[in-house]
């Protein structure tokens, strides 16, 4: 399996979010909350970089991103996969963060039960955001950002969920080229926002990942 490069400086999320654990498959999962101001018209589950390049819950795509989708009615919970900070257990090769995904969507379903799951992430969290949430009935909606399209995505073609994609015109990882190519082997519905100049970690450009969060799903119909 192809891997991510260092995922970059994270951001002090002490203000923020409530901060917890939950029931993990191999022990608790370390996971920061967000909820909005009012009732949430959805729920989030949001996945970070791969966890042996530095990625966690607090890169500073993955907190841009939870902000958004709060500002925009999400309730939503980040987590950090196993092995990374102060959850249990080691990684994985995939398999086991996505129980560990599965486990963050019913801890959430089990807290608001009657509104639907978006399955979200970045680079590695993307992929397996996007290959739980396939199959997850749970689960309405896709958002993978610099989504690996060197990992196997062959459900992802087939699945007629909304997908909403946002990668980097320069992404030196997953070249915007083959983004393109796997993009138009998608059933829809569908959308791809490409972010001018902006490499992997979209680095001077994270604001603009939460401008194209708000700007696909601002006004989504759940």
């Amino acid at each position: 399996m192809r891997q991510d490069l260092p995922a970059g400086a994270g951001v002090n999320d002490s203000q923020a979010s409530t901060t917890r654990a939950i029931d993990g498959p191999t022990g608790r999962l370390e996971v920061l909350l967000d909820v909005p101001a009012s009732s949430p018209r959805a729920v989030a589950v949001l996945a970070h970089p791969h966890p042996q390049y530095g990625g966690n819950m607090h890169s500073k795509v993955v907190y841009r991103s939870a902000k958004t989708l709060r500002q925009i009615g999400c309730a939503t919970l980040r987590f950090n996969f196993r092995g990374v900070g102060k959850s249990a257990g080691i990684y994985d090769e995939g398999r086991g963060e996505a129980d560990d995904f599965h486990a963050a969507i019913d801890w959430m379903h089990r807290r608001y039960p009657d509104l639907n799951v978006w399955a979200a992430g970045f680079s590695f969290g993307a992929w397996i955001a996007v290959t739980v949430g396939i199959t997850d009935p749970r689960v309405s909606l896709l958002l993978g950002i610099a989504l690996p399209t060197q990992y196997d995505l062959a459900d992802l073609r087939r699945s007629t969920k909304p997908k909403f994609l946002i990668h980097g015109e320069a992404d030196e990882l997953f070249p915007l080229q083959d983004l393109w190519k796997l993009y138009g082997k998608l059933e829809e519905p569908k959308e791809l926002v490409v972010i001018d100049a902006a490499d992997h970690l979209f680095d001077g450009k994270i604001s603009e990942v939460g401008d194209a969060i708000e700007d696909l799903l601002g006004d989504f119909e759940t």
